[in-house]
């Protein structure tokens, strides 16, 4: 039985117009997501196999495959939600969600840093990856992180919040080869509710990482 499976889509396919078309999403989440669910767990049913077959001259390439195609699945999970038609701006106090943006503040000194930022470090992914907002609970403040492909670059134990896809599926057909222009466009869909409540999960969840005993 599937571990992992493919959750639905919060919206239909046009809800993001004009940001993303309607096609790319719907190649998006059909294909793409479903390939990374896919492929999670069949390397689970690889897994299990070695392990009752005490085979491992695999092992390097299934663990590789593992943490490649359930970071994807995990990350595309979060970015539907991220988005939505009536998104955009910032996170303001007046809409329920001023302590994310009070935290944006703190962490990076001001929402236009935090922006430049995270629009950067999405932008300029040397190939495939993702600019990603996310809790880190050591330090209980916010980071950008720069992840390639799903889960290079990684700060361990850091909570994503907010993620950018900068593939070239999530934008191609429609910006060809301007990423850039994608990542600045994603501004206007950016579901703030639901980073609010990410992140509020993200700081109860995070108290309970112990670096020591």
């Amino acid at each position: 039985m599937a571990i992992y499976t493919l959750p639905e889509l919060p919206y239909d396919y046009a809800a993001l117009e004009p940001v993303i078309n309607p096609q790319i999403i719907e190649l998006h989440h059909d294909k793409h997501h479903a390939a990374y669910v896919k492929g999670a767990n069949d390397t689970l049913e690889q897994l299990e196999e070695a392990r009752d077959k005490e085979a491992w001259g695999t092992i390097n390439g299934l663990e590789k495959n593992l943490a490649f195609h359930l970071s994807g699945h995990i990350l595309h999970s979060i970015y539907w939600h991220n988005m939505t038609g009536d998104g955009g701006g910032e996170p303001l106090e007046k809409d329920g969600v001023g302590d994310l943006a009070d935290a944006i503040a703190e962490s990076f000194g001001s929402f236009d840093k935090f922006k430049a930022q995270l629009t950067k470090a999405s932008a300029t992914t040397q190939g495939s990856g993702w600019g990603v907002l996310a809790y880190e609970p050591v330090s209980g403040r916010l980071i950008v992180e720069q992840i390639y492909d799903h889960q290079g670059n990684v700060g361990q134990g850091s909570v994503p919040i907010l993620v950018f896809d900068a593939w070239e599926h999530a934008f191609y057909l429609q910006y060809k080869n301007q990423k850039v222009d994608f990542i600045e466009a994603m501004w206007k869909v950016v579901n703030w509710q639901d980073v609010a409540k990410r992140y509020a999960a993200a700081k109860e969840r995070g108290f309970n990482l112990l670096l020591a005993p």
